[in-house]
């Protein structure tokens, strides 16, 4: 991949996650987009995605192992999204109040901005869909794409 490329799925990864801040502090259709800890969860996937491309533009002798990173951030939040999806689709399941809230929430990245990482919210809560998707939907098709697209350059010959 070029360096164009990498900056390209570094910021479309950062605007995911502002999407999601928006959501949660502005909220959609009068209602606020709280994030529960598959949420926080996803955002540090997104968030890993970011920073291990922009280091493979800043470090590119070393680009394929931060490629290979980035490809395990994205497996990552693609599985935390699927189990968020899975979660949706079956309400009687939920991770509610749960001790993986309580983790995460005592963490001092929570602490310090609990704008970005501090868990309030239920995973299994039906909100809003955003064009015709829930937000965990959203994020599952997101990933997805962000896995492939790294997966397929990650195995692509150089020229």
């Amino acid at each position: 991949m070029s360096k164009s490329q990498y900056l390209y799925l570094s910021l479309l990864s950062l605007a995911l996650v502002a999407f999601a801040v928006i959501l949660q502090q502005v909220g959609y259709q009068g209602v606020s987009f709280l994030p529960c800890p598959l949420c926080i969860l996803q955002r540090v996937g997104y968030l890993g995605i970011a920073i291990f491309c922009s280091l493979a533009i800043g470090i590119w002798p070393l680009r394929k192992w931060f490629h290979g990173l980035a490809i395990i951030a994205a497996g990552y939040g693609l599985s935390v999204a699927a189990h968020q999806v899975w979660l949706l689709s079956h309400p009687e399941s939920s991770c509610g109040i749960d001790p993986l809230e309580t983790w995460i929430n005592q963490f001092q990245l929570a602490q310090g901005l609990p704008w970005l990482f501090k868990a309030d919210g239920l995973c299994s809560a039906q909100l809003p869909a955003i064009l015709g998707l829930q937000v965990p939907e959203w994020s599952l098709l997101w990933f997805g794409i962000f896995l492939a697209v790294l997966l397929v350059t990650f195995f692509r010959k150089q020229k």
